[in-house]
């Protein structure tokens, strides 16, 4: 696995949330931070849009989706 500080694949995104950072991809978590993600009125989307712009606003959707299907929840 690569170390980049902001992933650029999924594969790069999951090693980062559930080894680097410890995070479980649970159903709740998952969940929970797609429903943040989409709400364009939460400050915490909001702030990371700004500071890390558009694209990487939109592969966190995809890379939470991706994870929300392997869970088998979509």
């Amino acid at each position: 696995m690569n170390d980049e500080i902001i992933p650029s694949t999924y594969a790069g995104w999951r090693h980062c949330i559930t080894v680097k950072c410890g995070i479980e991809l649970s159903p709740a978590f998952v969940t929970a931070r797609l429903a943040a993600l989409n709400d364009t009125n939460d400050p915490h989307t909001r702030e990371l849009r700004r500071l890390y712009g558009e694209a990487h606003h939109r592969n966190l959707l995809v890379w939470f989706s991706q994870a929300q299907r392997e869970l088998g929840l979509a």
